[in-house]
């Protein structure tokens, strides 16, 4: 059984799939949770907001680690970062709290898509950092904004592809070689 930090991560998680960010309150997350309100305090005494940004953290945590399960063994740079494509954007598709967010709450979360995205570009960075150690850049590039770049473009393209088709396989590797990879290889 999870403990009761996982529990109450969860518990969130799913009120905010039901009933969206701002009608789930810490009485709901107790009540899904099965603790109670003080329960919820002794873990996040911050209340609703460290709790929120908990399930925030949490969540990316998981997504990574399911990005990390899609790629880690291509042997190429250029699949790391077509499955790491499609992956992405499906994963986006199909994630029922972003979705309902989108739907409900647009305000809450396009700000952290855009303006203030700068710590998801650097998480982005970051993972894709020893992938191109591992497979390799063009003599003289810089890791550090070799990974900046991609991280920006991929971003960029998961939210709004432009004429790219994120579910066809051949689209997404033209796009990785031709426009993604060009720069740096």
């Amino acid at each position: 059984m999870p403990d009761v930090r996982e529990r109450l991560l969860q518990a969130t998680y799913d009120c905010v799939a039901r009933w969206g960010l701002a009608k789930t309150t810490v009485e709901d997350a107790a009540r899904e949770a099965g603790v109670s309100r003080a329960t919820v305090y002794r873990y996040f005494p911050g209340g609703r907001d460290e709790l929120v940004s908990a399930v925030v953290g949490w969540e990316f945590a998981r997504f990574f680690l399911r990005l990390y399960d899609e790629v880690h063994d291509a042997d190429t740079l250029e699949e790391v970062m077509e499955r790491g494509l499609v992956f992405a954007h499906n994963a986006i598709l199909e994630h029922e709290v972003l979705q309902r967010i989108l739907q409900t709450e647009p305000e809450i979360l396009l700000p952290r898509l855009t303006v203030e995205a700068n710590e998801t570009h650097k998480l982005v960075a970051a993972f894709l950092s020893p992938y191109l150690v591992r497979h390799g850049m063009a003599e003289g590039t810089d890791l550090d904004a070799a990974a900046d770049f991609l991280a920006r473009m991929v971003l960029s393209y998961i939210e709004s592809p432009g004429r790219w088709d994120l579910n066809d396989p051949a689209q997404v590797a033209r796009l990785v070689r031709a426009e993604l990879l060009a720069g740096i290889r």
